[in-house]
């Protein structure tokens, strides 16, 4: 295949109107209506227990061994974020397992609330919330983050420059960046870049083969459960009525594909999480109850409106430079 300059600029624009008419409505797609083609997980923190007598979590070993493979092998000496003076590098800490890192794509927070004159430990499984209608994705000034069919929102690390403007937008922070690999060493390596982002994909490679999630199969108490989501949703509904108890996650960030339910207010968990990392060192984010889709606000759809045709022109870019690397020549 032969791509001209005039083709790649004729690709260029079209994607750059294709991006913009997502945020202005045209593209409402990947707005997720909880339909039976999307997935969703459920945490029911009444049964999970932390596996605590374990050295690592069940759920988080699983998620790790299935995701060895797509870890970051960065290239090192790691040079800096032009123009700033730092750059992320987990590489030698692969062991962490108590928060999110590229290489730790869910983790399990050990709390101890006092709810109701006693004080009671609940255990939160942590990762991506999969948004209906995610902002990291519509934001993404490369188009590398998608939100699928399946329900997931998945990044593709082969197209990230790890500009980390997806955890700047993401309600909870969740993906996280490791510099040092990714496509920006071979088109700008001096001049910018950062890495590449990587969180939890609800294993939508398993999905699409009609599997569930590693952290699903993995859970010794059944905790996890894996679904369509409108069953899910539903499930939490009414489970909540039923005993009385809390739901997050079906109204947060406008509604996500990954659901909890507990018998302990998530406004209580929430100070609990605040409380256990007060300097702020330890990536634990807070769960704050009915946040609100940060593209929601006047301002940052604007900016939205104003990036959207720049992604497109980049992903155009970055689709360009891959097929020209696989052997394509570009004519003038």
């Amino acid at each position: 295949m032969t791509m001209t300059r005039r083709s790649f600029l004729k690709r260029a624009t079209i994607s750059g109107i294709a991006a913009a008419s997502i945020m202005t409505g045209a593209g409402k797609v990947l707005a997720g209506t909880r339909s039976t083609g999307n997935y969703a997980i459920l945490h029911d923190l009444n049964k999970c227990d932390g596996c605590v007598h374990q050295d690592t979590p069940k759920c988080v070993l699983a998620c790790r061994v299935k995701n060895e493979l797509n870890f970051p092998q960065p290239q090192q000496p790691i040079k800096n974020y032009w123009p700033q003076p730092k750059h992320e590098d987990w590489s030698g800490k692969r062991h962490v397992t108590d928060r999110l890192t590229p290489y730790n794509w869910t983790y399990v927070q050990h709390l101890e609330v006092e709810h109701q004159g006693k004080k009671i430990e609940v255990h939160v499984p942590r990762k991506c919330m999969h948004c209906d209608n995610p902002p990291c994705s519509t934001l993404c000034p490369f188009g590398v983050n998608d939100k699928t069919a399946e329900g997931p929102v998945v990044i593709n690390p082969k197209g990230c420059f790890g500009g980390a403007k997806c955890r700047d937008v993401c309600p909870w922070h969740i993906p996280q960046r490791q510099g040092g690999v990714g496509l920006y060493l071979e088109v700008v390596p001096d001049l910018a870049g950062g890495g590449v982002m990587y969180k939890c994909d609800m294993c939508h490679d398993l999905i699409k083969q009609g599997q569930q999630p590693a952290c699903v199969n993995a859970c010794p108490r059944n905790a996890i459960m894996f679904g369509p989501q409108y069953e899910l949703h539903e499930y939490a509904q009414n489970w909540a009525r039923q005993n009385q108890g809390y739901v997050y996650g079906d109204e947060e960030n406008g509604g996500t594909a990954n659901f909890y339910i507990s018998m302990i207010p998530f406004e209580v968990i929430n100070l609990a999480i605040i409380d256990q990392d007060l300097d702020g060192t330890t990536g634990r984010v807070d769960m704050a109850v009915n946040i609100e889709n940060p593209l929601d606000e006047p301002g940052n759809i604007l900016s939205g409106l104003l990036m959207a045709p720049v992604a497109g022109v980049l992903a155009a870019g970055i689709s360009t430079y891959q097929i020209m690397k696989g052997g394509n020549d570009v004519e003038d």
